[in-house]
């Protein structure tokens, strides 16, 4: 590997550190986007220099006890990506990956923003990538630093020297532990640069490692923010309009406070309140209250309508997201055409551990206890609330039971604080499943309406995907670009990995007003690859021609996308007969900086009953930084995903969503889950994301395989939606 420049001098080491902090610090600029100088500024005012929770900087730290901390700047959601990081750092500088321990990083957007997203964010499976270069690079520069100050002790040159174990060794035997060196390393200059190991002198990188939070999730040492208790801490749950955009109008308690535990009753602009002693006397007393909403305009709207506009918003062409040639000219010269409408539901995220949140308002600070993907975001909305100032709000960042990227959002965290700031006392608030369900921020519904020129052979010489729906980006930031494309609704589809002449691809937003938007596990590959991958599928079958075979003669410019094809292919047996009613389906994307490929083996048992004997993904996701964690991935999001495609759909009737819990929103149950195999494909390319991608390919894989096993073509997922369900 090049050496790779750290130009840390200004931003890096803090000197006199190892006294303030207890060892050696390292501070390491993550957001390669912004200026140099912002860091310069943290560092010069103090803010990387004490031991307030805001004083930490993105950095590695090494204590006199010789044991490594890593400030992440990433949230452990049950990814691994706080083992991933450790083994970074534990890699290049030469410790045991149990000598490392991570701490999250408090709210700041200079110090800690994604250079991937934009800002400070756990999600879009940038862990490993934002991360990969920045924290080796403070690894290798903890290490080199001990070496040098090892070899000063001895009186020998630092080339003499080498460092295993957290321990660094002469060339006469000699050998001293990082602890003893701490001191005397931090008072060395950086060194302008520093060379990272190549991928053949890994030890721990590329290597099974268990994750580090598996061992207290196991023996119940681990806290979420829903274990959690701190003194004189009340419980509290909360029954929020049934139709978005409703607000209270008037609330009768009289029966609701004499239940036994009940302590308050707390109306708030569209949600009432109750604090008690325990979960059960809370959810008794918002059953006791009578409650008058004024349920808005929106209390009108079902489904039907919000299909029908979404239908003739797919036919409008909306703003240009990308062109390339002529389709006019292509379709007019065309021998044939062929066009498609694909459809997908809204989603709900419903994690195992609903939206929990605790919160203590005081006169002088306000302190939340919470699992959130976007910190800066939480210490915001506490700070626009209570009046206090953001330096006044303390964020202890939890475990997060589950997100796929609804927690993303902050909605239940300000409702928390809300709560918070009219008692005394700190509340831990709960939402119920029915409340966490029927308030949700939901994957957006879409419909893809695509057309194809076609030459005699039945390939592609135009290519137009129109993509309807509602913009997350624009809801989530306020506005979209000039432009008016969401850039999440359109990736994949503007550069696929298809060698598509005359690509046009339009964006027409249609927001549905009556229930609120956000990303989900997938975000935007997986709504393009759905319709991509189906559409490229009924192309294959309308020329005569093999479903891989046709997908590899389009994809010569993408080597690594036809190796995954190929690779999952072979491994699910693809072009072996099956009987009749068995068929395979397959889908391939390059996704989050991966590329995957999923095959699903099917077999119809009666007209509507199927089921699902096989399931097999490939992925090359560059340099793997832990393999046990990529094959736990790929299995968890392509389950994850297959529960939505057979299942899953958000409907309203008059403004209420209808979906209340698991008896109608199922998940995908053991024994309808088949196994899944993964085949990772080495690589020495930089990493990619990996949380999402199974996700992303299961939905047409399985549409796919419906139709070999069945010969029906289902454009509009869930499959349940249309009879199917596993036998």
């Amino acid at each position: 590997m090049d050496k790779s420049s750290l130009a840390l001098s200004r931003r890096g080491f803090l000197k006199g550190s190892s006294a303030a902090l207890g060892g050696l610090v390292l501070s390491t600029w993550l957001p390669g986007f912004a200026p140099r100088s912002v860091a310069a500024e943290a560092t010069a005012a103090g803010r990387l220099g004490d031991q307030s929770p805001r004083a930490y900087g993105a950095y590695v730290r090494v204590g006199h006890d010789g044991l490594v901390t890593v400030i992440s700047p990433k949230i452990e959601m049950g990814q691994g990506a706080h083992t991933g990081i450790a083994m970074m750092v534990a890699e290049e500088l030469e410790v045991p990956l149990s000598a490392v321990t991570i701490e999250d990083a408090p709210p700041d957007s200079e110090l800690y923003a994604d250079s991937l997203m934009q800002f400070q964010a756990t999600g879009g499976s940038t862990s490993t990538r934002h991360s990969w270069q920045p924290l080796r690079e403070a690894g290798a520069t903890a290490r080199l630093l001990l070496i040098q100050a090892a070899a000063a002790r001895w009186g020998v040159d630092a080339a003499q020297c080498h460092a295993k174990n957290g321990e660094v060794f002469g060339p006469a035997e000699q050998k001293l532990g990082y602890g003893e060196l701490v001191d005397a390393a931090s008072e060395l200059p950086l060194p302008t640069e520093v060379v990272l190991k190549t991928p053949e002198q890994f030890t721990l990188l590329g290597t099974p490692a268990q994750r580090i939070d598996t061992p207290n999730k196991v023996n119940g040492k681990a806290q979420f923010t829903i274990d959690l208790s701190v003194p004189d801490m009340l419980i509290a749950s909360t029954l929020t309009c049934p139709v978005y955009g409703g607000t209270l109008r008037s609330v009768d308690a009289s029966a609701a406070k004499v239940v036994p535990g009940v302590r308050d009753v707390i109306k708030l602009a569209n949600a009432v309140a109750v604090t008690a002693s325990n979960y059960w006397a809370c959810q008794q007393g918002l059953k006791a209250l009578t409650i008058e909403w004024d349920l808005g305009e929106n209390a009108s709207i079902n489904s039907a309508q919000l299909d029908e506009a979404l239908q003739q918003a797919s036919s409008r062409d909306g703003v240009v997201a990308h062109n390339a040639g002529d389709f006019g000219k292509a379709l007019e010269g065309a021998a044939s055409r062929f066009e498609a409408v694909y459809e997908q539901a809204f989603l709900s995220h419903s994690p195992l551990e609903p939206m929990t949140c605790v919160a203590h308002v005081r006169p002088d600070a306000c302190e939340l206890w919470v699992g959130t993907q976007v910190p800066v975001f939480a210490q915001q909305t506490a700070a626009k609330l209570s009046g206090l100032p953001p330096d006044k709000i303390i964020i202890h960042n939890q475990l997060i039971g589950g997100a796929f990227g609804r927690r993303l959002d902050y909605d239940f965290i300000t409702q928390a604080v809300d709560v918070a700031r009219h008692v005394s006392y700190p509340i831990k608030l709960i939402w119920s499943r029915e409340e966490d369900m029927t308030h949700d921020m939901y994957r957006p519904q879409y419909a893809d309406r695509l057309t194809a020129a076609l030459d005699a052979d039945g390939k592609p010489t135009g290519w137009q995907h129109r993509i309807a729906g509602a913009s997350v980006l624009g809801r989530y930031m306020g506005s979209l670009p000039e432009n008016g494309v969401d850039g999440d609704a359109v990736e994949v589809a503007i550069d696929p990995i298809y060698a598509l002449p005359n690509l046009l691809v339009n964006y027409v937003r249609e927001e549905p007003k009556v229930i609120p938007v956000s990303w989900w596990r997938g975000v935007g590959p997986l709504r393009s690859t759905y319709a991509l991958e189906c559409f490229i599928d009924e192309l294959a079958l309308n020329a005569g021609a093999d479903p891989v075979e046709y997908r590899l003669g389009l994809m010569a410019e993408h080597p690594r996308a036809q190796a995954v094809l190929r690779l999952a292919a072979e491994k699910a047996g693809w072009g072996n007969s099956l009987p009749d009613g068995q068929g395979r389906g397959v889908a391939v994307s390059a996704v989050f900086g991966s590329y995957v490929a999923t095959v699903v083996e099917m077999e119809m048992l009666g007209d509507k009953a199927i089921r699902i004997k096989r399931l097999v993904s490939a992925i090359d996701c560059g340099l793997v930084t832990n393999p046990t964690s990529v094959q736990a991935q790929i299995e968890g999001g392509t389950l994850f995903g297959l529960s939505a495609s057979l299942f899953n759909e958000i409907l309203v009737e008059q403004g209420v969503v209808q979906q209340t819990n698991f008896h109608n929103y199922r998940q995908l149950r053991i024994s309808d889950a088949p196994g899944v195999e993964v085949h990772i494909v080495p690589s020495l390319k930089a990493p990619g994301g990996v949380g999402e991608t199974g996700t992303a390919l299961i939905g047409p894989a399985l549409v796919n395989a419906l139709h070999a096993a069945s010969g029906t073509r289902l454009r509009r997922l869930p499959l349940s939606r249309a009879g199917y369900y596993p036998a």
